[in-house]
Formats: structure tokens, sequence, C-alpha cells
């Protein structure tokens, strides 16, 4: 029998009315298509160490989470969370009530905000933003509220006073990126600390997505929001695997934050995934517990990617952003005469074979981002080799 629908009323939820198929599968999907080299999706083309790779095999085979896992993840992970918060920033977590394992950072993120959201509270972020941002504050049925990074210089930089003027009384929380995605800012202590002042003045939860907290660059460093005073108890903090593993499709994320708020995203994380990658968290529990010198060296090649690429787009004629951490280097079309980053990056593969992504996605403001186009340098060294010697003639195309 054929099922009648209103043509009154649009099969898609309306708050959700506003996203269509993401940037991301247009872009990779351009990129197959030509044969584009691909320095759009944040993922990279060679997998993490492989004695992570074995644990996951070694579980595999030992039967460890080939069945559902514990609803909030296995205990060799979540100690092994709490252990990587309390040896790198003296954070405190008890494994057992205050973290969470969740099916990524993007699960994360959704978790939380579904929880911690009213219809028609206002969500502070910082623009641009990640994509899913967007769509699980819309979810969750919240408002969203940008706040605008904008160019300083050699940076993207946060107007403390628009913060403070963009905080009402319907606002219930601030999303917080650092290090930042796409820009590659990464805020300072004084920075965090006013943020910290301003959260606990107007009685703010956070959720902050630390996902990067491994990639930080020259004299940057990463400080968790949670370390400030009167922070922890309203802080849910986000971190993954995938980033800082090169293990994406595991999709190996956590949550910290009190007992109560880790309760509050628990109980809406079980009516999403319920539970996922069961043999994974425990090789992510072992991949928590390398030495010092893989970090190091991790951080250390990202680096000499970063500096060959934004080399490269600059000789080529971008004007570039060097982040201060992520693996993205934000770049501004303008000086290559061109204004519009959509029509930028669609016309690119065809023009040097190379893939990027038009940050005015990222933007409320479609009109602030649409100079600015971003470049993934989490590839392989001579992938981004060939990237640079095709983008040199970009601007005389």
């Amino acid at each position: 029998m054929t099922r009648m629908t209103s043509s009154a009323r649009p099969l898609l939820n309306r708050r959700l009315a506003e996203f269509g198929t993401t940037i991301f599968a247009e872009m990779s999907a351009l990129a197959l298509s030509t044969g584009a080299i691909n320095l759009g999706q944040g993922f990279p083309d060679t997998d993490g160490p492989e004695e992570v790779r074995e644990a996951a095999v070694r579980a595999l085979r030992d039967g460890l989470g080939n069945q559902y896992p514990p609803g909030p993840g296995v205990p060799e992970l979540r100690t092994a969370v709490a252990a990587h918060q309390q040896r790198r920033y003296g954070l405190s977590y008890d494994p057992d009530r205050e973290v969470l394992v969740t099916a990524g950072a993007t699960e994360a993120i959704a978790a939380s905000l579904i929880a911690l959201l009213e219809p028609g509270d206002e969500v502070i972020a910082f623009e641009p933003y990640y994509d899913s941002y967007a769509a699980c504050i819309a979810m969750a049925g919240g408002t969203r509220v940008p706040v605008t990074l904008r160019p300083h210089e050699d940076s993207f930089r946060l107007d403390l006073d628009e913060l403070r003027d963009a905080v009402t009384d319907r606002t219930r929380l601030l999303l917080i990126n650092t290090p930042h995605n796409p820009t590659g800012t990464v805020l300072t202590r004084a920075e965090l600390a006013a943020i910290a002042e301003l959260a606990v003045e107007r009685d703010l939860l956070v959720v902050t997505d630390e996902v990067y907290e491994h990639l930080v660059f020259d004299d940057a460093e990463h400080v968790p929001l949670a370390t400030f005073p009167g922070m922890r108890e309203r802080t849910v903090t986000i971190g993954s695997a995938g980033k800082t593993f090169s293990f994406t499709g595991w999709k190996v994320g956590w949550v910290t934050a009190a007992p109560e708020l880790v309760t509050a995203v628990r109980s809406a994380k079980q009516y999403l995934t319920y539970v996922a990658s069961g043999p994974f968290q425990y090789a992510v529990a072992e991949a928590l517990a390398l030495p010092e010198s893989y970090f190091t060296a991790f951080r250390d090649d990202m680096l000499v990617k970063r500096n060959l690429l934004a080399a490269g787009l600059e000789e080529a004629g971008f004007r570039v952003f060097r982040p201060s951490g992520t693996y993205f280097v934000t770049t501004d079309i303008r000086p290559l005469g061109e204004t519009d980053g959509f029509a930028f990056c669609r016309a690119l593969p065809e023009r040097a074979g190379v893939v990027a992504i038009p940050n005015a996605v990222f933007y409320d403001h479609r009109e602030e981002g649409a100079p600015f186009v971003r470049f993934a340098f989490c590839k392989r060294t001579g992938v981004l080799e060939e990237a640079v010697r095709r983008l040199k003639g970009v601007g005389g195309a």
C-alpha cells in the first residue's frame, strides 16, 4: 500500500531544514571524480602507531569488546582517560563516575547538547565552527549565537567584549573549541581566564571540544578550561583518539566532567549509539599510555607538514594564517583576485588538481567567511609536496 504524505509539510524536521549534504561529502566526491588531491576533509592518509593497531587486533582475538561493552565505556579506557587528564593537566577524575566513552567526539558533542539544553536556550559558539555544532544545537532545540573570530595580523582572534555582549538571560551554555578548527587558533591563558570568569559570573555551563589538544605549535600551549577556578563543576570536556592517534575510523571519544554532568550526558548518549567501538576502546586505552616521545614526535611531524604546506600556499599567492594548533591551514584568497570561497573550491580541482574547503560553511555570517579557504596538512609529505607543486600556478589560472 502506498503511503500518502501531505505536501504541506516537508518530511525533514524543520530544525534540520537548513542542513543538507555536508560540504565534506561534496568536496570528497569532487576529489574522486577529478583525481584531485584531497586536502579538504581532515583525516590522515596513513594509519597510526603499529602497536596500537596490534592492540585492537589482540582485543578482537581475545574476545574483548566483541559484544556490547559497558555503557560508560570499558573500565580500562576510562581509567586511561582519567590518568591522562591527571598526568597532563593535574585534573583528577573518577573513572567510574566522571568519565564517559562516546562514539567519537561528534557523539560527545551531540549527547552533551541534547542533554543540557531545553528548547529556546541560547548557545554561544565561536564562528567559524565545526559544522556539527550548528546541527546538534538545532536538534536540541537551542538557539545558536555566533561570536566571530576575526583576522588579526597572522591569526584569528577572539573579541572578549563581543563575547560578553553576546550573553543574555537566555544563554545556557558556551560551546568552546580550542585548539580551534578551522582557524588553528589556540586560546591563551588570559582569554581562557576571562571566559571562565564570565561563565562563573553568569552561571553558564560550558562544553569544550579539545580534540586537538596534542597538536599545538610554536609558543602556544593547550590549557583545559576545566583547570580554571570555578570551572571543573560546570565544564564538560571532550577528547578524542582519532586526531591524536590517526585512527579516525575507530570513532572513540570521551567526556570528562563532574558526576552530575556525566550522568546527564550519558542519559542522552545511551539512546544515540548506546555503545560502540568495543575492541577499539581497549586499544585506545593502551595508546593513551604511550610514552611522551610518541606525542612529541607526532606534533613535530605535523609541524614540519604545516610549514611545508603554509610555505607552498604563500608561494602560490594565498594569504596564509599559520595555525597555532590543529592540522588545518586557513588562507585568504583575495590576493589571488578571488572573493567567493565556494566558487573557488568548486573550481580548484579542475584548475589545480587539489581539493579544499570553503570556510563560509562554518559561519552563520557567511559574508565573514566568504574569502577564506581551509586546507588539511595531515597527509603524507609526498602528497603535500605534490599539492604544493600543483597549486603554484593557481593565481594565474
